[in-house]
């Protein structure tokens, strides 16, 4: 999630000081992959790099070169002998102070995210120090030309779609991208404010759908909650490979918002709540009504990871989160793309 983003420019613009604590390699079996980030101010830490001790040392150290006007470091962490944890991997983590005043690069970064382009966010280590912001048509920093040309090319590669950072030498390239899990919500009952409530704090985008009036009293602000007349008439609005939640307080409402998300061939998830009684129920109509025997068996109903039967609202909302968090890495991984080492990919249900 991109969210530090903002962070950081509103400690600079408050002339808050911070330091930018970001896991830049990662060797061996570590909490978290590279890129992971978090940032430490005088009076509070954002974000998070994992792993207990290393991030309670990490944070230490950072506090410690607040208003210090240090240079960017990084410093090697073996988690085995020096953090006592049983992972077992070598992290290296860079600190980046960031002192007064709103960085150039973050302003053009933020610009550039803004209008939602893809761009991977280049730091020079060492002598080869300085910040640059490569777009498809431009390359944003002190010295344009200064980016070395294998450097520039693994830029390109990301561009194309990578989402984790890496290491080039001395240079640390990290993609900044919009997510690209889409997920539509109908129905903002007990339920669907539950499963709202999770998703939010996810990287993904969100539309929360509902026909009744005034029901959005507090939605999240990264939640698009739309107060719609006509339901399912927002499936057509979903990009191919999207995530559907049907929870709506209408039976035949639900039927005909599946009706049109089966009616797709570009769905990556349809879930349909209720007990298996009513996905039967649902699979008869739905065939009458031409739907094939290939859509209907990529209906869920009921929704959620098996083995967990609870019925109270959160519960159904973190069984729920979870299935779709399995169909998300499903999708990564059938597209080869490379999963963080703690992240296991659904190979089948």
């Amino acid at each position: 999630m991109n969210e530090w983003l903002d962070e950081l420019a509103d400690l600079s613009a408050a002339n808050d000081p911070a330091v930018i604590v970001t896991v830049a390699a990662v060797r061996g079996s570590a909490p978290r992959e590279p890129g992971a980030k978090m940032i430490v101010s005088a009076s509070e830490t954002i974000g998070t790099i994992g792993g207990g001790q290393l991030e309670h040392e990490c944070a230490r150290l950072a506090a410690a070169m607040l208003g210090a006007n240090e240079p960017p470091s990084i410093r090697r962490f073996p988690l085995g002998s020096a953090m006592g944890q049983c992972c077992g991997g070598v992290v290296e983590i860079l600190f980046e102070p960031v002192d007064y005043g709103l960085p150039t690069w973050l302003a053009e970064l933020r610009a550039v995210h803004g209008q939602r382009l893809p761009a991977v966010l280049v730091t020079g280590i060492g002598e080869h120090g300085g910040k640059f912001v490569v777009t498809p048509d431009n390359v944003y920093g002190p010295d344009p030309g200064g980016l070395p040309d294998p450097v520039l090319a693994a830029t390109r590669v990301l561009l194309q779609g990578g989402r984790q950072a890496e290491r080039h030498d001395a240079y640390l390239l990290e993609p900044i991208r919009g997510s690209d899990f889409n997920i539509a919500v109908f129905g903002a009952g007990h339920v669907g404010t539950a499963v709202i409530e999770v998703l939010s704090r996810l990287d993904c985008n969100i539309r929360w759908i509902d026909s009744r009036r005034n029901i959005f009293r507090r939605p999240p602000p990264n939640v698009r909650a739309i107060e719609s007349a006509d339901p399912p008439l927002e499936v057509a609005a979903m990009p191919p490979g999207s995530c559907y939640l049907v929870m709506t307080h209408s039976h035949a409402l639900d039927f005909e918002i599946c009706t049109r998300i089966l009616g797709r061939d570009d769905f990556a998830y349809c879930g349909l709540i209720g007990s298996v009684s009513k996905g039967r129920r649902f699979e008869k109509r739905l065939r009458a009504e031409g739907i094939s025997d290939d859509a209907l068996a990529r209906l869920t109903c009921p929704i959620g990871v098996a083995g967990i039967s609870g019925k109270k609202p959160a519960e159904i909302a973190i069984a729920t989160v979870a299935e779709l968090l399995l169909v998300r890495d499903r999708g990564a991984a059938q597209a080869g793309i490379v999963l963080p080492s703690n992240v296991r990919p659904f190979s089948q249900r």
